[in-house]
């Protein structure tokens, strides 16, 4: 299947919906769950196929948990299954079976649960007895992987009899998806300490209560990159996000303003507008936020930008080898990704083709990072409905903004 976007070279205008955090509505559900809470407990629940495979594996008990392609689902559902599980399996599609689960798993041995590799050792599927008996109330875990594995530990912790210290051994990444994790547990009763690389949490009981979905950030990336690669003025309103969020993802909005787009906040949206300035270097660090990496290399690509990026690691290991994958797809457009050590350089082309068709690895972001391309040429998406992974009315919005779909 294919989506064939046509040029559009009008004024950008108009408001367009956004979906729920999927970071934010995976992490309440887990806690909702832990706290005995009824799923109508969480109101804005994400509809991205991620969030809705959560859902439905936490409403009842399963001898297999599928997760399919969902990583956050993955390592939180592991975790909550050496609590909740009875000699439960968990599994997923072939590229989940790639994606490495082992820092988690010696982590939940440590405290007591009974975790079985099934296939290769490291990786999905797994075998999981809960903990019966506590046999650690401190682990050490480094700070520079996944914060998955980090948040899935924290919120099983006020369930376990002793509580849980977490040391971080290394320097932190994606900080303030812990951070975020933590506020969680805070709006269901449960108090933590993170203090230094020291995170803390006793044992107590989480609490049911109503709470309210943020719109996401990651997905607000995408128009951003849309009206700064408009040719003419223009705006867009993103309802449903906030100006004081623990999303990493936010920092979109600073890195934006540096490509041209600035970002009003008004009552419960921000308003995107294009701005005169642009620079023309800019050195960025994606440790916090890694999910924006490929919208900002194409931006970066197509306005002439030339980017020096660090942080980029945890690409590697997302749906695809995302490093690979852009450096394939950009170099459609003419632009190079190189890699030294720890860290990338972007050079954009001086010229632009008129059209480009872009693969997209079964990934949803390389889908919408390259969608905004459409503002200055002809753009081919193959396999488009993998955004239904994170945000499936996108295309629904591209039409909206006035962009031309066949296919």
């Amino acid at each position: 299947m294919k989506y064939r976007l046509k040029r559009y070279n009008s004024r950008l205008k108009g408001t367009v919906a956004l979906e729920s955090s999927k970071s934010e509505s995976n992490r309440a559900l887990i806690i909702n769950a832990l706290a005995g809470g009824k799923p109508s407990n969480i109101q804005n629940l994400s509809k991205a196929r991620d969030t809705q495979t959560m859902l439905k594996l936490l409403g009842e008990r399963h001898q297999v948990y599928d997760v399919k392609d969902a990583g956050t689902t993955m390592r939180f559902l592991t975790a909550y299954l050496a609590i909740k599980g009875e000699e439960a399996t968990i599994t997923g599609t072939d590229r989940m079976k790639k994606r490495p689960i082992g820092p988690l798993v010696d982590s939940l041995r440590e405290i007591g649960a009974t975790v079985d590799y099934l296939e290769n050792d490291g990786y999905p599927p797994l075998k999981i007895s809960v903990v019966k008996n506590q046999l650690k109330d401190h682990i050490a875990i480094p700070g520079n992987i996944s914060s998955q594995y980090i948040s899935a530990l924290l919120m099983i912790a006020p369930c376990l009899e002793n509580g849980l210290t977490i040391e971080l051994t290394t320097e932190i990444y994606s900080r303030p998806y812990i951070q975020m994790t933590l506020d969680l547990m805070q709006a269901f009763d449960v108090e933590t300490t993170f203090e230094g690389k020291i995170i803390t949490v006793k044992s107590q009981k989480y609490l049911p209560t109503s709470y309210a979905i943020e719109g996401d950030w990651s997905g607000a990336s995408y128009w951003y990159s849309f009206l700064s690669l408009s040719e003419k003025k223009g705006h867009l309103n993103l309802p449903g996000i906030r100006n004081y969020s623990t999303q990493g993802d936010q920092e979109i909005s600073h890195i934006m303003y540096q490509m041209g787009i600035a970002s009003h906040f008004e009552s419960g949206k921000v308003k995107l507008l294009k701005r005169n300035e642009i620079k023309r270097s800019l050195s960025l660090n994606f440790r916090n936020c890694p999910d924006l990496a490929q919208t900002v290399m194409v931006t970066a690509a197509a306005k002439g930008i030339t980017l020096e990026m660090t942080g980029l690691e945890s690409l590697k290991i997302k749906e695809t080898d995302r490093i690979s994958a852009m450096r394939n797809e950009l170099k459609k457009i003419g632009s190079t990704l190189e890699e030294n050590n720890d860290q990338w350089t972007l050079t954009p082309t001086a010229e632009l083709p008129k059209s480009v068709e872009i693969e997209t690895y079964e990934d949803h972001r390389m889908a919408m990072a390259f969608a905004p391309l459409s503002m200055l040429m002809d753009v081919t998406i193959n396999d488009p409905m993998v955004v239904e992974k994170s945000y499936p009315g996108f295309w629904e919005e591209v039409k909206k903004i006035g962009v031309t779909i066949t296919g």
